[in-house]
């Protein structure tokens, strides 16, 4: 986020070069992955071997951030004038007298320093050396039945360093995940050229891992080619009407046509990039048969590249083979909406958030894709130094015109329900990240002849169907999931959300500064208007075989953004950078649908039936019949104009026709 700078980028700003070593004691304190100092718990001893990255704060952070505002603004005299990566890491990156004076700073505090990358600075040693580096003493605690270690006190370094140094990991070892369920150490270490990077690796197979795929998952009948095509008629009414039954899973044709696509936007000469962790040994022929099946247009040699990493680590703990099926989902709905886009498949080496934040700078450090689709969120506290760090990589995209798109969530507002019926939230990371487009979900409505008939919030209760069948047990039900959104404390108001937020949402609990809210734009998510995906699932029967199913979530709403974006870069003809401010000026324009918070009627909340195998693949052991209502999200409305569950809307077709060069 850009939240307030921290000590590093502070004295940058101030001082506008490195003080001398010699110039002051004072220490500063510093960005790092302890969340909260651990006032209790016993001392890790000396002879405690500690890991961790230094992560370089890099040249004139300050201008980083100008520049990056200036290339993206489209009232910008410096609109669209983008560097390239090598020009970008010159201007705006690390130094090798930076690398240089940590690797000797850490040296002289007795630790080894073991790598050395175009971002960061890899140490080990003993927890006495790290104890006296950053002025803390770790200790060791327990969560959940697990010791971990993490620092009794905020980091901080020596005044004169802080200008090289952005942020400090390692300190707590507390596992730090991203879901669903990346790289530093997929790229080779460069001790001498800290200001060139690597080579990413990119292979036409991944490497393998001992992960079998996620079990099969089948949807039972009866099930609606369109919405509203198949009405459960035998089935109790809803607020005086009877309701559909779900969706089989809708297509590329008609998300394209719902969302303004014409035959000629296809995306073409345009790269995207899909952020997601570990690499699914079947996506390629999983794509393939995909395509053919669900009438896709087939990939072109070379069209999908993978970028793997050198080892991939945490797989106990991580279910590499659950993360093979949000691959698959995100590449086939980026090529169900631009279908002749290039894609790379960026791997990262686990679920570990750090490892996807390696991605991030994979992707950047290399200029890899104009577009980027992140389907995934950390799951534990974010730290300060994963906003600090992920800020710096995101600018630095957005000065090369690199744009990232990220699932808002899946879980409302977070929010806890507590003993006095409070009710409190906060929001996705990195999706709440100002310098990310947020993408929300959406309960999308495609009727016959891929016609566009309405679109709501996305946020589901669910209740059975009663044991006698004449009624649903508890309509609406409880809530199960929603389309994640809402204000961020502590992080400003970005300049492309002022006039355009009402001040209720940007001003939470009454505060007199505005903040940060997302999302920012919004795509189909509902599970149950969902996107029929195909991938290799395994059967009960041991066996691995490739299953179609319908799918949803933000996981699906950010990727069908990002190829919708990719359709307005082939019409505009050159990249889109960070998109928020021009999505927010053509919001201005009325270039987007406001879903409706009421598209059925007042007191009418859309509703479908849903019917599931219990076993989750075939009626052996019975059925599970469920009604599941719309436009319920936790304290998340969608509301006239800008909301928390869809942002500014969702495109139309006036929204693509706008980049068309006359």
């Amino acid at each position: 986020m850009i939240s307030p700078l921290s000590a590093a980028l502070t004295l940058t700003l101030l001082l506008g070069s490195a003080p001398s070593a010699s110039a002051t004691t004072t220490r500063d304190p510093v960005a790092s992955d302890v969340v909260t100092p651990v006032s209790a718990g016993k001392n890790v001893g000396p002879a405690t071997a500690v890991s961790g990255r230094v992560y370089l704060a890099g040249r004139d952070p300050e201008g980083l951030a100008a520049y990056a505002a200036g290339v993206s603004d489209p009232d910008s005299n410096n609109y669209g004038h983008y560097l390239s990566a090598t020009q970008a890491l010159q201007r705006f990156g690390p130094t090798t007298q930076q690398a240089d004076r940590v690797t000797g700073w850490l040296t002289s505090n007795d630790l080894h320093v073991t790598a050395r990358t175009q971002n960061y600075v890899t140490f080990e040693g003993p927890a006495s050396a790290v104890d006296t580096a950053f002025a803390v003493k770790l200790k060791s605690y327990t969560r959940q039945g697990n010791t971990y270690r993490s620092a009794g006190e905020t980091p901080s370094v020596p005044a004169p360093m802080a200008y090289d140094i952005l942020a400090v990991t390692g300190l707590d070892n507390t596992p730090r995940r991203a879901a669903p369920s990346t790289p530093g150490s997929t790229l080779p270490a460069n001790p001498s050229a800290v200001d060139s990077a690597p080579a990413p690796v990119i292979t036409d197979t991944v490497l393998p891992t001992d992960a079998k795929p996620e079990p099969v998952f089948r949807n039972s009948g009866p099930l609606s080619d369109y919405y509203g095509e198949n009405v459960a008629t035998t089935l109790p009414a809803v607020d005086g009407a009877k309701v559909p039954y779900a969706v089989r899973g809708y297509n590329g044709r008609q998300l394209r046509s719902a969302y303004g696509a014409t035959p000629g936007m296809t995306g073409a000469g345009v790269k995207i990039a899909v952020i997601t962790a570990y690499a699914s040994p079947t996506l390629l022929p999983d794509l393939s048969q995909y395509t053919a099946r669900n009438g896709d247009a087939a990939y072109r040699p070379d069209q999908v590249r993978q970028v793997t990493p050198a080892a991939y680590t945490n797989l106990d703990i991580c279910d590499p083979g659950g993360q093979f099926g949000e691959q698959t989902l995100d590449t086939e709905a980026v090529h169900a909406i631009a279908p002749a886009a290039d894609l790379t498949v960026v791997s990262s080496a686990s679920c570990h958030s750090e490892d996807f934040y390696d991605s991030i700078a994979t992707v950047v450090d290399h200029h890899l894709a104009d577009i980027v689709s992140n389907s995934w969120y950390a799951v534990d506290p974010v730290t300060p130094a994963q906003p600090t760090t992920v800020d710096n990589l995101l600018q630095l995209g957005a000065v090369q015109g690199i744009g990232f798109y990220s699932a808002s969530g899946d879980n409302g507002d977070l929010g806890d329900f507590r003993l006095d019926g409070t009710h409190t939230g906060e929001v996705d990371f990195p999706a709440r990240d100002p310098w990310v487009t947020a993408v929300g979900g959406t309960t999308l409505a495609i009727g016959a002849g891929d016609h566009y008939l309405w679109e709501t919030g996305w946020g589901s209760h669910s209740t059975a169907l009663s044991a006698d069948g004449l009624t649903w047990a508890s309509p609406p039900g409880d809530f199960i999931n929603g389309t994640g959104g809402g204000a961020v404390p502590g992080t400003p108001q970005p300049a492309y959300q002022r006039g355009i937020v009402p001040d209720a949402l940007s001003h939470p609990d009454g505060s007199a500064t505005p903040v940060r809210v997302s999302p920012d734009i919004a795509a189909v998510g509902d599970p149950t208007t969902g996107f029929i995906t195909g991938d290799t699932q395994l059967f009960p029967d041991g066996t691995a075989q490739y299953n179609e199913h319908r799918i949803g979530g933000t996981s699906l709403a950010a990727p069908v953004i990002a190829g919708i974006q990719a359709l307005a870069q082939q019409l505009t003809g050159k990249p889109l950078g960070f998109a928020n401010p021009l999505i927010y000026q053509k919001y201005r324009s009325l270039l987007f649908r406001d879903p409706n918070g009421n598209p059925l009627g007042i007191n009418r909340n859309p509703a479908v039936v849903r019917v599931d195998f219990s076993n989750s693949f075939d009626a052996s052991q019975g059925l599970v019949t469920t009604l599941r209502t719309a436009n319920l999200d936790t304290s998340l409305t969608t509301t006239p104009g800008y909301d928390t569950t869809t942002g500014v809307g969702t495109p139309t077709a006036a929204y693509l026709a706008s980049f068309a060069r006359t």
